[in-house]
């Protein structure tokens, strides 16, 4: 798989001249995979609607596995770049870049998870995270550490607001605001303290969104000045 990712697998050999490249065929992948959902990919399904025959596919993707690990780089693409940026606007900037990229893809938030091998689009991201941190006096691990705090909390606020397979997209802030409290109006002695807070007006669709990213931002702060102290 990490030739594939990476660019290093040799060509057929033997055979017709390739009518097809992976790209072309991650690219068809990933069409699918926007409409419909990552269930929907299928090796079966990319060959109907390149259209090739199954078998043609295999002569540059093993199977499911691999091609949706080519996709996820692919629609990952290489990270925006942001210059002249101070750590914190630099972190600011490439979370919600990621945020942006998993509304547009939302199954990337299925398919870049656990331990996995990693394409050089997703490393892109990693390098350029870590690299608003290199002269702020944290460790390598440290700043890994910072870049995977982020990259949760953004993953976790994505999943909220993903579209459903299909196109059904979930409900907003606002609306799931509402129905709970409205549920939660025939319980107000039972949940006195969730009752209130639901009635203090957020101000914004997604403020936990920049909410959690300051304060994690806050904290890295405090240790950046800590050790240059």
């Amino acid at each position: 798989m990490t030739e594939l990712l990476w660019g290093r697998q040799q060509p057929p050999s033997r055979g017709p001249k390739p009518a097809m490249t992976l790209t072309g065929i991650a690219e068809a992948a990933i069409r699918i995979a926007d409409a419909e959902g990552l269930d929907a990919v299928s090796m079966q399904r990319v060959a109907d609607d390149l259209p090739v025959t199954k078998m043609a596919l295999y002569r540059y993707v093993p199977g499911k596995t691999e091609l949706v690990a080519v996709m996820s780089d692919l629609a990952m693409g290489e990270p925006p770049e942001h210059p002249g940026l101070s750590w914190r606007e630099a972190l600011h900037a490439w979370s919600m870049d990621l945020f942006d990229g998993f509304n547009r893809h939302p199954w990337l938030l299925l398919s870049t998870v656990g331990r996995r091998p990693v394409g050089p689009n997703e490393a892109a991201w990693l390098d350029r995270g870590v690299q608003a941190l290199t002269d702020s006096g944290l460790n390598g691990t440290e700043q890994l550490d910072s870049i995977l705090v982020l990259s949760g909390h953004i993953r976790t606020i994505a999943l909220q607001t993903a579209t459903m397979p299909g196109g059904r997209q979930g409900l907003t802030e606002e609306s799931f605001t509402a129905a709970f409290a409205g549920i939660l109006a025939a319980e107000a002695d039972r949940f006195p303290s969730l009752v209130a807070a639901l009635h203090t007006p957020s101000g914004q669709e997604n403020q936990g969104l920049e909410f959690g990213l300051a304060r994690i931002l806050d904290g890295l702060d405090l240790l950046i000045s800590a050790r240059n102290a």
